[in-house]
């Protein structure tokens, strides 16, 4: 019987940690893919999460269960990534997935204190610092006022109140 017929990869990566820069008193919860990333001190990262290289995450920032954090994006310090976030760094300019072709490939700036809620997409962007994007928001554009951001598109719903 060939491989073909058991149904058996030809290839299979294993990735888990590799090439990671940590800060100190991280913690991150397995099973992971972290490669070719930087991750600042004070971290949470955990299980089931994707951060591949060319990535960039602040001190004391915590990334929730689920989440997928593509190369050319960088979080800032002390934000929030919800459960199942999905970055994306190819937004098929060309009408076909970049295939890989990473001068394609866009960057994402998040700033400080940001929190993006569950199940958001981020879609090649900067958010400025002091944001709060909605569960399920889908951010398409840039974001350079501080507040609270719903909806897909993402819009700005209120500014944020310290109380």
């Amino acid at each position: 019987m060939t491989k073909a017929a058991t149904g058996a990869p030809d290839r299979v990566q294993y990735i888990g940690v590799r090439d990671v820069r940590f800060g100190v008193g991280v913690t991150v919860i397995e099973p992971v893919n972290l490669y070719g990333c930087e991750i600042g001190d004070d971290v949470f990262v955990g299980p089931f999460v994707e951060i591949q290289k060319s990535s960039r995450i602040g001190s004391r920032t915590r990334v929730q269960s689920h989440s997928f954090i593509c190369s050319l994006v960088t979080v800032g310090e002390d934000c929030f990534v919800g459960h199942g976030v999905m970055f994306i760094n190819d937004t098929f300019e060309s009408g076909a997935p970049a295939r890989g072709d990473q001068k394609l490939w866009k960057e994402t700036d998040i700033g400080n204190h940001v929190s993006i809620g569950s199940n958001a997409t981020i879609m090649p962007v900067r958010i400025c610092s002091g944001v709060v994007i909605g569960a399920g928001a889908v951010v398409t554009k840039d974001i350079s006022e501080p507040g609270i951001y719903a909806g897909n598109p993402a819009r700005w719903l209120r500014s944020l109140s310290y109380d």
